[in-house]
């Protein structure tokens, strides 16, 4: 399929993209078929994010930082990212997380600290692919250290208890999902439910969105639910 310059550029594989889209609704995990410009607005709402709402991204507030010293040193996230890269815990260039596939879901929920709910948007994506027992195994091979990775990993995530909690979480998932208020299940920072039916709300062309914008109608940080992350997960971190 031919693609626009713009939608190439911020979806950088657009076919694949909706591919996994396609994968996504006929699973269930979606309800909605936002068209590639508005999965487009989708990437920027998230580039927002990571611009003015750093706070939401990578932390813990009522989370303990390990006391090894690469984990002391590892909460400082500017020198985390780099190691990120490097496990390929973040893609930097799939905001949507439908271009990857469950491997890179694998290495992103295991290396990238999640806070609370945030679990909930990658493991969506992992139901939608078939992969949330093969991840079960994984995170359970980590908390009972047979994973020969299992200290760095648990460093590099940073906060104590992570790994019990992501294992918590895909117990869920694998149960039908979380106790989520129909506010949080909608959010765009926590599911990738909400993050679809934010897009699929947005403008669908690039000249509908200057209009609305234009108007005042239109704003990239519209829906965003700040704090909606407060309800844990099965008593969330530690």
């Amino acid at each position: 399929m031919t693609h626009p310059w713009y939608v190439r550029a911020l979806l950088v594989e657009p076919d694949r993209v909706l591919t996994h889209l396609a994968r996504m609704r006929a699973r269930g995990v979606i309800d909605v078929d936002p068209t590639p410009w508005q999965l487009c607005l989708g990437v920027l709402r998230l580039w927002h994010r990571l611009a003015f709402r750093t706070g939401t991204v990578g932390t813990s507030p009522g989370g303990r930082v390990r006391p090894t010293w690469r984990a002391r040193l590892l909460a400082w996230r500017a020198l985390r990212l780099p190691f990120l890269l490097a496990e390929r815990a973040v893609h930097p260039f799939d905001f949507t997380g439908l271009r990857s596939d469950p491997a890179r879901l694998t290495s992103h929920l295991i290396g990238a600290h999640h806070d609370h709910n945030q679990f909930v948007f990658d493991l969506e994506l992992m139901a939608g692919h078939d992969a949330l027992p093969a991840l079960r195994a994984r995170v359970a091979a980590i908390c009972d250290g047979r994973d020969p990775r299992a200290a760095w990993l648990r460093d590099l995530t940073v906060f104590e208890g992570y790994h019990e909690a992501l294992a918590r979480a895909v117990d869920l998932a694998l149960a039908g999902g979380p106790a989520m208020s129909a506010d949080e299940a909608d959010d765009p920072d926590l599911t990738l439910r909400g993050a679809m039916r934010w897009c699929a709300r947005q403008p669908a062309t690039p000249a509908a969105t200057l209009a609305a914008w234009r108007a005042g109608t239109f704003r990239l940080d519209s829906d965003a639910r700040l704090g909606a992350g407060a309800t844990t997960l099965a008593g969330g971190m530690a």
